[in-house]
């Protein structure tokens, strides 16, 4: 909580030395924590909102997104569907879009006015190759990344997902056509299916199309229920489908088709940190579904390229995002950037030294570095901060540093 081209850890020994890792660079100094965003339609955000942020949750204190510490407290929180939520809904590696006040980058804080969540996928897992780390659902290939967070009530892995009814929070990557998952968990009997991508193999008369290889069939979908942009629908167009928990003929019933379209309003400071979905040249490209202009950029670790995975800054104006810096993200960033959590602990095990932050199940061990305090400090309701790496079972945080902050 991008191309998403992680280190896919293979032993406990990559674990030990990004906690390592982790730990002397905190301890030395280093701040900050840690769909395509969430196919979202347009923004509501408040006027006072002056910065738009679109990237995974990188942790919790109050959300941490691409780094920024938001205070969520006042903020208004809905899906992608408009249904309001709370701030308990946000999990570590979902897609989320966060309209905000001014981000003082001195001190990575902001405060949230909107955040916006939206999975890319909810369907039945038809087959897994844990030899390739993939799976399918409603014919969309997944990628598990070392980075990709798995739901605690998952057990097995990608081995493990075999079976599942899954609801997974990825970016597309347009040199695969594959899904890049950041989040997984499980769909417990989902009222309708979900998916998000580009309209193909269009029959009008049949009244099909295809997104990968599923065949969506939109005949129920009355035209008036249709947004303007699908009035007249189209190979190449984004959509986001609600399905039908059956299929008819081997086809995937619409109930409802989307502009899946994204729409971002004018802001002085336009974050985002996504996969470069659409690429003209490296001075125009799309990252997320989001235009960004680049003439103007400074571009670190670069070339940019289809499929790169990008953190782009700069300022949004009629719908792109006028950049002034562009970095392309390289393998270890997420290993090095870390999660971070703060709040209050439950859970607390001293046999197994496990323990749980914010719905994250966090393990630490000898290695791991105690500030104002000790490991007896750790009881249920104790306040901390802890900064650490998702563990080889891509569901605990392996803890680097524990802080007391009370």
């Amino acid at each position: 909580m991008e191309q998403m081209n992680f280190v896919r850890p293979r032993a406990a020994g990559w674990l030990g030395a990004a906690c390592a890792l982790l730990a002397a660079s905190w301890i030395a100094g280093c701040g900050g924590g840690g769909s395509e965003a969430l196919p979202a339609t347009g923004s509501t955000a408040a006027p006072s909102s002056v910065a738009f942020t679109s990237g995974p949750v990188g942790g919790f204190g109050s959300v941490i997104v691409n780094g920024v510490r938001f205070d969520d407290s006042g903020a208004k929180v809905d899906d992608d569907d408009g249904n309001a939520a709370t701030s308990a809904a946000l999990k570590l590696g979902m897609m989320v879009d966060v309209d905000s006040g001014t981000v003082d980058d001195s001190l990575g804080r902001a405060v949230a006015q909107h955040i916006r969540f939206g999975s890319a996928l909810i369907g039945p897992v038809a087959s897994v190759d844990t030899t390739a780390a993939t799976f399918v659902v409603l014919g969309q290939t997944v990628e598990v990344r070392s980075a990709t967070v798995f739901d605690d009530s998952l057990a097995g892995g990608v081995a493990g997902l075999a079976g599942k009814t899954v609801e997974v929070h990825a970016l597309f990557d347009a040199t695969s056509g594959h899904f890049i998952a950041s989040r997984i968990e499980a769909a417990a009997a989902p009222v309708a299916f979900k998916l998000v991508g580009l309209v193909s193999a269009l029959d009008t008369t049949a009244k099909t199309f295809q997104i990968g290889s599923a065949v969506v069939s939109y005949g129920k979908v009355a035209a008036a229920d249709l947004p303007a942009a699908l009035a007249a629908l189209a190979n190449g167009l984004r959509v986001r489908v609600r399905l039908e928990t059956a299929q008819a003929s081997g086809q995937w019933v619409a109930i409802s088709v989307r502009s899946g379209v994204r729409k971002v309003d004018d802001r002085a400071d336009g974050r985002l940190r996504g996969l470069v979905t659409a690429f003209t040249s490296a001075t125009a490209f799309e990252v997320g579904g989001v235009p960004v202009d680049a003439s103007k950029a400074v571009v670190e670790h670069g070339p940019v390229a289809l499929g790169s995975r990008v953190d782009v800054r700069g300022k949004l104006a009629s719908g792109t995002l006028v950049a002034t810096r562009v970095s392309v993200l390289r393998d270890n960033d997420d290993t090095v950037r870390g999660i971070e959590l703060h709040g209050a602990v439950s859970d607390v095990n001293t046999t197994t030294k496990t323990f749980v932050l914010r719905t994250v199940r966090v393990s630490y061990d000898a290695s791991v570095v105690f500030k104002n305090g000790t490991e007896a400090k750790l009881v249920n309701g104790a306040q901390v901060e802890v900064k650490g790496v998702l563990s080889i079972d891509q569901k605990t945080l392996a803890a680097a540093k524990i802080e007391f902050e009370n």
